[in-house]
Parts: C-alpha cells; sequence; structure tokens
C-alpha cells in the first residue's frame, strides 16, 4: 500500500471505475492512529446508492459506504507467479471442465450446464466459460429451471482472483440472493519437477480404469454409483494411480488426466494409517512421468482452501495459486 496516515488521503476512483482493479482504504473504527483504517484491493464490482463493493482475490465482497472511504485509486493487474506455467484463467477453467466432465451437459451460449446425479459440485454445476447470451435474470431462471427438472440445487461455479475472472458474476450473484458456499483454489506448477520428485514409484501401479479397491479408498462417494465411475474416468487421457496394501486394499490413489499440455491431478488419497510414508508424493511423482511421456509439461489441481493437509501437500510439490473459484448456490424458492 502507498497510503500513509501521515500524508493526503485522496479519493482517486469513481463509478466510472467500476470494472478496475483498486486499493481502496475505508474507515473501520474509532479512535487515533492507523488502526482506524482498514486496506482492501480487489475489483470494483458495484457503486450504487452510496456503498461500494469490492470483490476480493478469495471472492469475498466487501462493501464500503462512501461515508467511511477515505482513499482509493486503481492498480494494475496482480502479476503473474513466474515459478508457474504461463496461462490464463480462461484457459485453466476450459480444461479443467474438460478434466473433470459431467454425466449430461447442455450449453447456455458459453455456460455449460453440468449435471452428474449430484456427484461433486464440479460436475453438477455451471461452467461459466463465455457469455450466456442472454440478461443475467433470464440465464439465471433458465438455469434454476434446468436444475430443478433434475431434482439438484442450482450452482454456478465462479472464478476470482486473477486476469479474466469473474467477478462481476460473483457481485451479481451475491446482490440477488444467491449463497457462496465453497471456496476452493486453482494451482499450477511446471510438471518435469514433479516427476523429478525423490520417490519410491516402484509400488505405484497406473492403469486406465479403477477397480474395487481404488473406489473403496476414494472418500468422495460412499457406494459408486454409474454416475462416479462416469466422471472420474472422462477426460482426454486419464491414469489411475494405486498404491497396494498388506491387506489387498490400495492404501494411496490418484487420477490425472492429460489434455494438450496440461496434467490434471486429483483423487489424491492416502489411507490415516499409511500416511507420513510418501505415497502421496509417489502417487503424484508416477502419474507425472506418466503425463511427461504423453507429451504435458504443465500441472493443475484443484483445492478446497479449508484442505489444509493437502494444501501443505502441494506447497511442497511446488504448485502455487493461479485463482480462485467458488460455487455459488441459488436462493430457494422465488425469482434469482
Amino acid at each position: 500500500m502507498e497510503f500513509t496516515t501521515g500524508g493526503r488521503l485522496e479519493v482517486h476512483i469513481t463509478r466510472a471505475d467500476v470494472g478496475k482493479r483498486v486499493s481502496v482504504r475505508r474507515l473501520s473504527g474509532v479512535g487515533e492512529g492507523p488502526e482506524r483504517f482498514t486496506d482492501t484491493v480487489g475489483v470494483l464490482t458495484s457503486w450504487d446508492n452510496g456503498v461500494l463493493s469490492v470483490t476480493r482475490r478469495t471472492g469475498e465482497i466487501i462493501r464500503i459506504t462512501e461515508a467511511a472511504l477515505v482513499a482509493g485509486k486503481t492498480v494494475p493487474a496482480a502479476p503473474a507467479r513466474r515459478r508457474s506455467p504461463a496461462t490464463s484463467a480462461p484457459e485453466l477453467d476450459r480444461v479443467a471442465a474438460r478434466g473433470w466432465p459431467p454425466v449430461e451437459s447442455e450449453w447456455l451460449g458459453g455456460w455449460q450446464l453440468r449435471a452428474s446425479a449430484g456427484f461433486t459440485r464440479r460436475a453438477n454445476s455451471v461452467a461459466p466459460l463465455g457469455d450466456p447470451g442472454l440478461p443475467l435474470d433470464t440465464a439465471l431462471e433458465q438455469v434454476r429451471s434446468w436444475y430443478a427438472q433434475r431434482s439438484l440445487p442450482a450452482y454456478i461455479q465462479v472464478s476470482t482472483g486473477a486476469q479474466g475472472t469473474q467477478e462481476d458474476l460473483a457481485a451479481g450473484l451475491d446482490r440477488r440472493g444467491w449463497t457462496r458456499e465453497v471456496t476452493a483454489e486453482t494451482r499450477t506448477a511446471a510438471l518435469a519437477p514433479v516427476g523429478d520428485l525423490d520417490a519410491d514409484v516402484s509400488r505405484v501401479a497406473l492403469t486406465r480404469e479403477t477397480d474395487a479397491q481404488w473406489l473403496a479408498r476414494y472418500r468422495r462417494s460412499g457406494e459408486p454409483g454409474p454416475e462416479v465411475v462416469a466422471v472420474l474416468h472422462g477426460g482426454p487421457s486419464v491414469w489411475f494411480a494405486s498404491v497396494p496394501d498388506e491387506a489387498g486394499g490400495a492404501a494411496a490413489i490418484g487420477r490425472c488426466v492429460v489434455d494438450g499440455r496440461w496434467a490434471g491431478f486429483a483423487a489424491v488419497e492416502v489411507g490415516p494409517e499409511h500416511r507420513r510414508r510418501g505415497l502421496a508424493t509417489a502417487v503424484m511423482a508416477a502419474l507425472a512421468r506418466k503425463a511427461l511421456d504423453e507429451g504435458a509439461s504443465a500441472a493443475y489441481l484443484q483445492v478446497e482452501t479449508d484442505n489444509h493437509d493437502a494444501r501443505a501437500l502441494y506447497d511442497r510439490l511446488g504448485f502455487v495459486t493461479h485463482h480462485h473459484y467458488h460455487h455459488w448456490r441459488a436462493p430457494q424458492g422465488g425469482p434469482s
């Protein structure tokens, strides 16, 4: 921040800056000193009736009254992390959508409506990969109707925090009473260092299809139905990894889908009794080597922000956050 309490504070933003990335300072309490102020950086998504809304990188929407605003300016987009592959959020969102395909889908302009009998929000939510070609309220009405016909709640997966993300859509859903339920990180890394990890990959078996042991270790479903198998096996080039245990089950599992230069990792699970033995690292390394053999050079994965163990693992493996995504749920009853 360049704002200082000892210098002159000025507001250099107007309603014409809606849609731009801004840095603002607001009054947040009473008393003397810098503790009175709170700084926020994000996209200015609205300025109506004396209230500004700023959507932060994490998807959180901050509302600020004009009376509390003491300084503000537009700022450049956050620089890309040099350690990660060059890409855009729209590219990653499209690749990730192909890598976790739904059982059923329909396009509403550039929005992909996805349904898979409720198995994971990613496969049962709208992927807004472009413009719906309709006014937002009309598009939301059609979304709600489509999911109601399938006895599913209506979700929209919205990205924030990078160039080309969807802060305006997030703010629009917020104003219409939609609820942000889940926040996750889309992370990227160079693929070769993952394949070069010092890990014993000799104990990792790679196959094109899941088996009963793999599915038994997978925590995202109870008794897996056909929709689970269909989503897991969908994608351009899918590989499954497993490490057998002494009882004939799977001590650890993982999934990778190769799509051009991208290798997408998911479903990396290790049984509680087998943790701290390097199995997750071995699974990632084995899958990465297979993806490198198929010509991939970049890696991505998606991890929920409250999955602290997984995030710590991916930190160690060199994955950095590119942007966030959130699942917004439609309000029950009434218009969108």
